[in-house]
């Protein structure tokens, strides 16, 4: 088996293995509470205004770990099992979209940069799959194909790399606050930050196995003309 394969099917196992671990993580500390009794909800309002926040809205939304930070709107949008709930694990999520919200706020140039790189990872996200193929296809007749295709890939692996920064500083940030805002204890506070080292995971892999996917279609354009 080429070793590009293995790479391949090597970070998808792996990907598989650290959302399932992701998942775990959250059932585990969601059966864990705050003793201030605090819902992500409230967790996340307090945030806000401790970091003098005050035209960000904390909202609901449908799904599970479909937590996030909309810049546009300036909404913290929270999974209903976070909302909700009083956990270390949904006061760890909220605080993690608000660092996200923080960042905004401070201008913080990773976060800017992933912005920027949004309407172009947007738009090479709808094509590059059809491109890819074709130029896959048409290889040996018309290469340049492939080669935009990759192009275009090689944005999105750029996006999932500047993705890292950002989420880490978020969590950093996150877990700064709940300590020093005293809603995590010596308790609950490793709780949190092991439920937020575990989602960093997930970004980390994807990056690795963006990479790893671009190296692969690189190779196979590089070796075009070894047959």
């Amino acid at each position: 088996m080429p070793i590009s394969w293995i790479i391949f099917i090597g970070t998808a196992i792996l990907s598989w293995v650290v959302s399932a671990r992701l998942k775990h993580k959250f059932e585990k500390y969601s059966q864990v509470h705050l003793s201030s009794g605090l819902t992500g909800k409230q967790v996340a309002e307090k945030m806000l205004r401790d970091n003098g926040i005050f035209d960000v809205s904390v909202i609901s939304v449908q799904g599970q770990l479909t937590d996030h930070y909309n810049p546009v709107n300036k909404t913290v949008n929270l999974s209903e099992s976070v909302y909700n709930s009083d956990s270390v694990a949904a006061a760890a999520v909220a605080a993690h979209e608000c660092g996200h919200a923080v960042q905004h706020a401070r201008a913080y140039a990773p976060l800017q940069m992933r912005s920027a790189l949004v309407p172009v990872v947007s738009f090479s996200s709808n094509i590059m799959t059809w491109v890819i193929l074709g130029g896959m296809l048409t290889l040996n007749t018309f290469p340049g194909l492939l080669l935009f295709g990759i192009i275009l890939f090689a944005t999105t692996t750029l996006f999932s790399f500047i993705t890292l920064p950002v989420e880490i500083n978020a969590s950093q940030r996150a877990l700064a606050w709940l300590n020093g805002a005293g809603i995590t204890n010596i308790y609950t506070h490793d709780k949190a930050t092991d439920a937020l080292r575990a989602a960093a995971y997930t970004y980390v892999v994807a990056a690795l196995g963006s990479l790893a996917s671009l190296l692969y279609y690189v190779a196979i354009f590089m070796g075009r003309n070894r047959d």
